[in-house]
């Protein structure tokens, strides 16, 4: 459970990063607590944040307003990465470190290597465009035809409820940059990459960023991502949609 923090995506504290410590609870309050929200509806004590062996369990501790998971509410549950908790007026998203990252599917490593070994075949012909697969998809990629895909940003300091539009098939997402431009200073200029090959052939890659780039709230190097699915950059969440 290294590595994980919440991130405050709506209320008072918006954008702020809660780093949570894998030997101790995380305790939420109004009054009392690691993480006080000035907030009429959260109650003094609200909810804790249990390091557990399967996970970060959330308690509510009796609070009068309640605590929702994922717009649920519980009385305690262990929590996906990527959860959404709702107290008082404020949202927070659990995020997960790296060493938390599940193996990719076989098929998917099988089917992205492929679909790279495709591209390049394309292009060997042509003697100005070299390099590995990987740069020759960076250069460019066409979008599936018919399929047309979006990415709406969510959440963060800024940019909430933008929507960019897929023109290609690789689209980079960077800070006021690429085809993908947040207005956020912990986003890398070239920060990451979707990758579309078909409506259920999407890949996201980091880019070697400074902050990393998170797949459903669980940091990533490279994943297979559906429609739905959010992408968290720096302080900005983005959720993808796809349609035919």
């Amino acid at each position: 459970m290294s590595g994980a923090f919440l991130k405050v995506v709506s209320g008072s504290h918006q954008g702020l990063n809660v780093a949570l410590n894998p030997n101790e609870p995380l305790i939420i309050g109004r009054k009392r607590g690691d993480l006080l929200l000035d907030d009429p509806l959260v109650s003094s004590t609200h909810a804790q944040l249990v390091p557990r062996d399967d996970g970060w369990v959330l308690q509510d501790l009796g609070s009068t307003n309640g605590t929702m998971v994922d717009g649920r509410l519980v009385r305690e549950v262990v929590l996906k990465a990527g959860a959404e908790i709702s107290i008082g007026q404020s949202r927070l998203v659990l995020f997960v470190g790296a060493d938390d990252e599940p193996a990719p599917p076989e098929r998917a490593t099988m089917e992205l290597a492929w679909l790279l070994d495709e591209e390049l075949v394309e292009v060997r012909g042509s003697p100005e465009r070299t390099g590995s697969a990987v740069d020759v998809i960076d250069q460019d990629l066409r979008l599936p035809p018919g399929l047309q895909a979006t990415v709406e940003v969510v959440a963060g300091a800024a940019d909430v409820g933008k929507v960019f539009r897929f023109q290609r098939g690789n689209v980079t997402i960077g800070r006021k940059a690429g085809e993908v431009p947040l207005n956020d200073t912990e986003v890398s200029r070239r920060h990451a990459v979707i990758e579309v090959f078909g409506r259920e052939m999407i890949f996201l890659r980091d880019l070697g960023s400074t902050n990393g780039t998170y797949h459903n709230g669980r940091r990533v190097s490279v994943a297979g991502v559906r429609a739905g699915d959010t992408i968290g950059v720096g302080k900005t969440v983005l959720r993808l949609q796809v349609a035919r």
